[in-house]
């Protein structure tokens, strides 16, 4: 299943199955084209409400459910703090996925839209919601699609809840939860600084629950199989499958779904022209790629190593590029995006991709080596958003896995055999004020 299956016209009608514990795939229907209406009943039946607030909650709990959208944030405590707060809540399904290199969200949305909308009505059941919201970034083709899911599924009567669709910026923060509500509020869809958290305040001032669309498609199997179900895949401390946004070293893309704790190797089709892996995406970390092949998709593993698993965005990259060049890439891409609203966003970052910018250059200053430590140091945890923190990570480990590498450069000398991009960025452009909204 490419990334680009959300560009699909609809063509067949497959149905969707109850999958059997310890089986593949939960969540993407096996044919292609996206699940009608009518296959998703067929298959699942309607949303199982549970009669009342909380009730849903203990399940997520013994499932061990955990965000798919990074931060692996266990559900129930997510849910359970804005159903204890009892007033008139918002429950809201995140797919506005910044990171370039994932279309894990935006292929979910397209290809098992239904899943994920039973997860936002029974997510907005247990917190107590009065009203939900669907984010995504813009893109036509995706919201036609939507629109008519939601108006199939208000014809066929099973919603509680009245779904809004809210379009966010093409901005690689623009999914963060507070840039989320500040755009539903009116507002740039811009992190805000020493806010109270959303939970409490949020949409309307109202506390709000926002789970990443793959959670809440997870939540959807959950409430009709059971915790045992969930935890027929992955491990005991981190059970289930996630989708993954795959980018393999001969340039393909794909997302799939793998169940936690499988090995890198198997999920990227690692081989000898791999020279490392980038693991969580443009907030992760790289790591060489004798280490990956040795690791699992789980962070049990990846975080002595100093990554994680984020929102399963994996790319190998080939041998015959080179890593500072497109860690350079990636930098100065993060760079722009920033919101500007601190100096390790205005200053420190600019500072950082001119640096990687010079060191990918055959000939570099090896003074250039120091300036870029030093300045992770400064930037790091001062942030008004988690923003320079992902970034410095990822700074941090390139000049780790690519230390061979960095000698080369200072020596005058590239190992690469190409320098044509390989990591997806998108084409510069200035971000204004109306670039937030």
């Amino acid at each position: 299943m490419t990334a680009e299956t959300c560009t699909q016209p609809h063509v067949t009608e497959p149905r969707i199955s109850v999958p059997a514990p310890g089986e593949l795939p939960r969540l993407l229907p096996g044919g292609p084209g996206p699940v009608h209406l009518r296959a998703h009943l067929a298959g699942l039946g309607p949303p199982p409400y549970r009669g009342g607030a909380g009730l849903l909650i203990a399940s997520a709990e013994a499932a061990g459910l955990t965000g798919r959208g990074g931060a692996a944030f266990p559900a129930h405590r997510k849910m359970a703090a804005v159903a204890r707060a009892g007033r008139r809540a918002v429950v809201v399904g995140n797919g506005a996925e910044g990171e370039p290199a994932s279309s894990k969200d935006a292929v979910l949305l397209w290809q098992s839209p239904h899943l994920v909308l039973d997860g936002l009505q029974l997510a907005g059941e247990a917190v107590g919601a009065r009203s939900a919201v669907l984010y995504l970034h813009r893109h036509d083709g995706l919201r036609q699609h939507l629109q008519a899911a939601l108006a199939q599924r208000a014809a066929a009567g099973i919603d509680r809840i009245t779904a809004e669709l809210i379009e966010a910026p093409p901005r690689f923060l623009s999914g963060e939860e507070s840039a989320l509500v500040s755009l539903a509020n009116g507002g740039p869809a811009r992190p805000r600084f020493k806010q109270p958290p959303v939970f409490q305040k949020g949409i309307g001032g109202r506390p709000t629950l926002v789970q990443n669309v793959e959670t809440l498609a997870h939540l959807a199997l959950i409430a009709r199989l059971g915790a045992p179900w969930f935890r027929s895949l992955g491990t005991a401390q981190e059970p289930g499958s996630m989708l993954c946004s795959v980018t393999r070293a001969d340039g393909s893309r794909s997302v799939l779904e793998a169940a936690l704790g499988t090995r890198l190797d198997r999920v990227l089709a690692l081989g000898g022209r791999v020279q490392a892996v980038l693991c969580g995406g443009y907030h992760g970390a790289w790591l060489a790629a004798a280490t990956a092949a040795r690791l699992s998709l789980r962070n049990a593993d990846l975080q002595p190593a100093g990554a994680s698993v984020g929102a399963g965005v994996l790319a190998a990259l080939p041998d015959d590029r080179c890593g500072l060049v497109e860690t350079a890439r990636v930098a100065r891409y993060l760079a722009l995006e920033s919101a500007g609203q601190c100096g390790p966003c205005r200053n420190g970052l600019p500072r950082i991709a001119a640096a990687l910018a010079a060191l990918a250059e055959p000939g570099a200053d090896p003074r250039v080596l120091s300036d870029l430590r030093r300045w992770a140091g400064l930037v790091a945890s001062r942030g008004a958003c988690r923003h320079p923190d992902g970034t410095v990570r990822f700074v941090r480990s390139a000049l780790t896995v690519f230390a061979a590498e960095i000698d080369r450069h200072i020596q005058g000398a590239c190992s690469a055999a190409s320098r044509a991009p390989f990591l997806p960025v998108p084409r510069e452009t200035e971000i204004d004020e109306s670039g937030w909204r």
